[in-house]
């Protein structure tokens, strides 16, 4: 009996994982796989949010390998696969977006933070030097009482 259950469990097991297997497709040269790979990798899957479309296991980053694959094999080119996706699923599924109207403060906020950065440190350092030496000066009877202690501590030493 405990036989039978091994057995069931390993078969089970067996088919989880066959269920599992990648992609396989065949190219004419490796200079053209190594294009598929390249393609996949800078597509991100729109249901798994920040993984690229070679990693997700998910139904819809297979579908688009399979398109990315039918659109080399008819002859397009990594621009015009690019767009076909973009124009299907949206700018998302592009890991570096183009510069336009909809993306310049995306690409301008790097910039942005160093110059408010830049802005911060001048101001700490301008209002650091317009307030001279740390702390206020001190009125002639401190200055007196301190001359009086520093007199005192040196006799003492």
């Amino acid at each position: 009996m405990l036989r039978i259950l091994c057995l069931g469990f390993a078969l089970l097991f067996a088919g989880i994982a066959a269920a599992d297997v990648a992609d396989v497709y065949d190219f004419e040269d490796r200079a053209e796989e190594q294009r598929y790979q390249n393609l996949i990798s800078e597509l991100r899957c729109p249901k798994c949010q920040n993984q690229n479309i070679a990693d997700s296991n998910a139904p819809i980053s297979k579908d688009m390998r399979n398109v990315v694959y039918r659109m080399m094999k008819n002859g397009s080119s990594n621009e015009e696969i690019v767009e076909s996706l973009v124009g299907r699923f949206g700018e998302f599924v592009r890991y570096k977006p183009e510069l336009d109207s909809r993306t310049f403060l995306l690409w301008a906020t790097p910039a942005i933070a160093v110059f408010g950065g830049f802005l911060v440190v001048a101001g700490v350092v301008i209002r650091s030097r317009r307030a001279g030496p740390s702390g206020p000066a001190l009125s002639t009877e401190e200055k007196a009482r301190v001359d009086k202690m520093l007199a005192e501590q040196e006799r003492s030493s």
